[in-house]
């Protein structure tokens, strides 16, 4: 149609007219035609009524340790880093370790808390890897955490999930709320089932006193669709977890594109993202896929990384309770809008144009679609038709000259003219049109430099008072749970430990390794000396281990490679290729025994690796060939009780 108006412009034009000054005229019709057609009209109504309500954006912490190294910064950076994620001026988040959400809840107390359990203690399932076949057992433990958060940290749990991303059980469901109920938490509310939107949709419809148990149906990484079964129950719709994408440039796009269309396309009125801060390991699996960066706490460096600016441009101008226009949809070339108001007048509205290219998430994948530039109109109707001007923040995606903008106040006011205002939308755009004033673009000065994990690092596990934290700064528990124990048995050397207290496999929710392990350092190590004193407290059973060149971690951590220095109870010592001990490079008898101190160490340059036990060597120059580099790492034979102590880590190359 555009080509056809616009060649009939072209033609109106006598040929003997035609010299340059009238082609330019020619050109100027063409283009404002283009403008034009280009040019739409959107209403922003609710006379007719309101959508659903907001319930918030959110991040998990959770599901692999995401924060763990956070803890362990210095201040004043940890602090920014907490302000930046959870501060009303910032952002509104989620997160559950108690730690976090202490100070979570400091900077904003209305925070919203959720529970979800990945696994549960092996004695839930009473011997198996299931937490139905005793739902009254796996009930009551869930019961007792909420009580006991609570109890001891003075935090309220506002949700409770299922089981993440496995099967739901509509009898435990049932159970959980009775136990909730019976125990005073009748304010504390389920998610099911954390997984799809089927088969819990048509359960929930099909069973009257689960659809009464369950208030939120949560689904996982729902490409911003639902399905009409879901609608149908009623309930509130969340995408529990989303995002899961690198926190680049284009996973800001991923995030902009969602948490607008979430709504738009599954009337989702909730996005949680996994995960909240990238505060682990980069080589684990999933690195940097959190809203922003913090893996660095021997430098202090942290990146406050697109995510967080783009999640700003809603959680600064609403808040959950606002609610939803009805008025809300997909702009005819390309993109999306929302609008949302506090019901007192206030209105708030999110745009974005995000290409495909620049807003693909991890999963699932994303069809193909087109955004052009154009033109829009908003007309503000009903309650909305008196406003007469609004706050403009903008952020700009520049994926060719690398000038990104992120969350920039246009200091003049957007002027309204009888109800209506026009922008033009570039592609890779997101605004907020609002007529709340307290928006704020939070900053800190630059944090230091990022720098390596230490070449040279040692930890003797002495710690002074009661830290509110139990685990010792920079090792990541891949299994097991490595804690800060005081050994009064020892009057010695060794009254400060740090202890594997896990000694029953839990209730998993992948394929984690039958060992204990802990990683540290610096993936890219190659040559390297550690040295650990190891403390065996199973008689007979018992092993540990010390390993550098560990490549594997997370949800694959069972199929590790490294160089394993392994001791045990019975006398005997081996050096194996990799975690579960198949791959043996060396092995004798050592003299070890249960609940005696040693001192192991473990040397690998280039193609060969040597141990000694209390500086006396037990064997040189096994040949190894792979991995070239990894952490460094301890943890036990099986999931028994063990202490470490007197851990120091020298890098060679």
């Amino acid at each position: 149609v555009l080509e056809r108006i616009c060649k009939e412009e072209w033609q109106r034009i006598p040929k003997s007219r035609m010299n340059i000054g009238n082609q330019c005229c020619v050109f100027l019709s063409i283009f404002l035609c283009i403008s034009i057609c280009l040019g739409e009209d959107y209403d922003l109504d609710d006379k007719t009524g309101l959508g659903r309500s907001f319930d918030g954006i959110g991040g998990l912490s959770g599901g692999g340790a995401t924060s763990r190294l956070l803890v362990n910064y210095a201040e004043p950076y940890r602090s920014q880093i907490l302000d930046y994620l959870f501060k009303v001026c910032f952002l509104h988040l989620e997160g559950y370790e108690w730690w976090l959400m202490k100070e979570a809840k400091k900077r904003n107390p209305n925070i919203t808390l959720i529970g979800l359990p990945w696994a549960f203690p092996g004695w839930v399932g009473n011997g198996e890897n299931w937490p139905y076949s005793f739902p009254d057992i796996t009930a009551s433990y869930v019961v007792s955490w909420i009580l006991g958060a609570k109890q001891y940290h003075d935090l309220d749990i506002d949700y409770v999930g299922i089981w993440n991303e496995r099967s739901f059980n509509s009898k435990y469901i049932k159970l959980l709320r009775y136990t909730l109920d019976k125990s005073g938490l009748e304010r504390v509310k389920i998610i099911a089932s954390d997984n799809l939107w089927e088969p819990i949709s048509s359960v929930v419809i099909a069973d009257k006193e689960l659809q009464d148990a369950v208030e939120i149906l949560g689904v996982h990484y729902p490409g911003t669709n639902t399905v009409p079964e879901a609608l149908k129950t009623g309930k509130k719709l969340w995408s529990s977890e989303d995002y899961s994408t690198f926190n680049d440039n284009v996973g800001g796009g991923c995030w902009a594109r969602i948490l607008n269309q979430n709504y738009v396309n599954g009337k989702m009125t909730a996005t949680i993202s996994w995960n909240l801060v990238s505060s682990y390991y980069e080589d684990l699996p999933f690195e940097r896929d959190g809203l922003m960066t913090a893996k660095e706490p021997w430098s202090g460096n942290y990146v406050v990384e697109s995510p967080i600016w783009i999640t700003a441009h809603t959680t600064q101008f609403t808040e959950p309770g606002w609610t939803y226009l009805q008025t809300v949809g997909h702009f005819t070339h390309g993109g999306s809008y929302v609008a949302l108001t506090d019901e007192r007048g206030n209105l708030t509205i999110i745009t974005e144009t995000m290409t495909h290219d620049h807003s693909v998430c991890i999963r699932p994948p994303l069809p193909s679609y087109d955004v052009t530039a154009q033109n829009v109109t908003f007309h503000l109707k009903g309650t909305f038709a008196s406003i007469s001007e609004l706050q403009v923040w903008h952020s700009k995606f520049d994926f060719k000259t690398n000038k990104t903008v992120l969350f920039q106040n246009i200091k003049v006011w957007l002027s309204v003219t009888e109800g209506s205002f026009s922008i033009e939308l570039d592609v890779d755009e997101v605004y907020t049109f609002t007529t709340v004033r307290n928006g704020q673009r939070g900053s800190y000065p630059d944090p230091p430099p990022s720098a390596p994990f230490p070449k040279s690092y040692k930890d003797d596990f002495d710690v002074s008072g009661n830290p509110y934290f139990s685990e010792a700064p920079n090792f990541a528990d891949q299994t097991g749970v490595f804690e800060y124990f005081t050994n009064q048995t020892d009057p010695g050397p060794h009254v400060s430990t740090l202890r594997q207290v896990v000694t029953q496999r839990p209730v998993t929710w992948v394929a984690d390794a039958d060992q204990t392990i802990s990683v540290i350092g610096d993936y890219q190590w190659q040559d390297l000396m550690v040295s650990c004193d190891i403390y065996m407290e199973s008689v007979h059973t018992g092993g540990v281990f010390i390993a550098v060149r560990v490549n594997k971690g997370g949800g694959v951590v069972r199929s590790t490679r490294g160089v394993f220095l392994w001791v045990y109870a019975d006398g005997t010592y081996k050096v194996t290729n990799d975690l579960n001990g198949m791959t043996v490079l060396a092995e004798g008898m050592s003299g070890t025994r249960a609940r005696v101190w040693y001192t192991l160490t473990l040397t690998v340059k280039g193609n060969y690796a040597s141990a000694d036990l209390d500086g006396y060597p037990l064997w040189k120059n096994a040949v190894l060939w792979e991995p070239r580099h990894g952490w460094a790492a301890m943890g036990t034979s099986s999931f028994e009780l063990a202490q470490f102590d007197n851990f120091a880590i020298e890098a060679l190359a």
